[in-house]
């Protein structure tokens, strides 16, 4: 009885402590050719799990692999440009209404840095 009650609080604590990141959230990232765009997360956590779409300038992107681990999110998108496919590698910290990410493109070494903010 005392192991499945230490089980259920800590499984209760666990989910507390995720962050709330189910929502619309914009960043404001520089493209190629230096000029701002604007791009928007359509995030649902579900548990561990993360789902919702990328959308900018490309169109919208479905995320795969999305995780929730307390205050860390991450989670992948596919693309298409000029013929060719990739994958970017997203991984983020979620602090009250901002997310700070660091993006990758799969297999490459640069990130880039940006902060996502809420949507109201």
């Amino acid at each position: 009885m005392l192991l499945r009650l230490l089980a259920v609080f800590g499984l209760t604590a666990a989910l507390i402590l995720a962050a709330d990141v189910s929502g619309k959230w914009t960043a404001s990232m520089q493209g190629r050719d230096g000029q701002s765009r604007d791009v928007t997360y359509n995030l649902k956590a579900d548990g561990n799990t993360l789902a919702g779409t990328v959308s900018g300038f490309r169109g919208d992107m479905e995320i795969t692999d999305g995780k929730v681990d307390g205050d860390k999110i991450s989670f992948k998108t596919k693309a298409e440009f000029n013929g060719n496919s990739f994958v970017m590698v997203y991984q983020g910290v979620v602090s009250g209404d901002e997310i700070k990410f660091s993006q990758t493109r799969e297999g490459g070494d640069r990130s880039r840095e940006f902060t996502a903010k809420r949507a109201k």
